[in-house]
């Protein structure tokens, strides 16, 4: 079967296998590690919330965007989707035990990005600043 959003590879992947095209490690790292997924994490460590709340916590996500990504962690495991039953069917996301061994690492790659933005801003515009031979 090839592979496919759906279908990692067969292979398992080792450490220092990472840069083969058949690690599933790579498709793992797809699956988990897009802006919106760290986003949601970010959101869903703090609490359990609604797809709605979601919504408004991620500005400029798009209501497909947002639906995508949950389904994506949801099928990983690393989210858990509740259906909640009132007046009006509501949907509530919270994060896993095995979403939650993400925490840390995740929590660091956001920290660093907040921490080293403005370097990263500078290298950028003495990139965009040099003379192009």
């Amino acid at each position: 079967m090839p592979e496919t959003s759906d279908n990692p590879p067969a292979r398992i992947g080792t450490e220092n296998d990472a840069g083969r095209v058949d690690c599933s490690s790579r498709y793992l790292l797809d699956q988990i590690a897009d802006k919106w997924s760290v986003l949601i994490l970010e959101a869903l460590c703090k609490k359990p919330l609604r797809f709605n709340e979601l919504k408004r916590c991620l500005e400029g996500i798009t209501q497909k965007a947002l639906t995508q990504a949950l389904r994506r962690l949801e099928r990983n495991g690393i989210l858990a989707r509740r259906v909640i039953a009132s007046s009006q069917v509501a949907v509530e996301y919270s994060i896993t035990p095995l979403g939650r061994t993400l925490e840390d690492p995740f929590r660091a790659l956001y920290l660093w990005t907040l921490n080293h933005y403005p370097a990263v801003v500078e290298a950028q515009s003495a990139f965009d600043n040099r003379e192009t031979p």
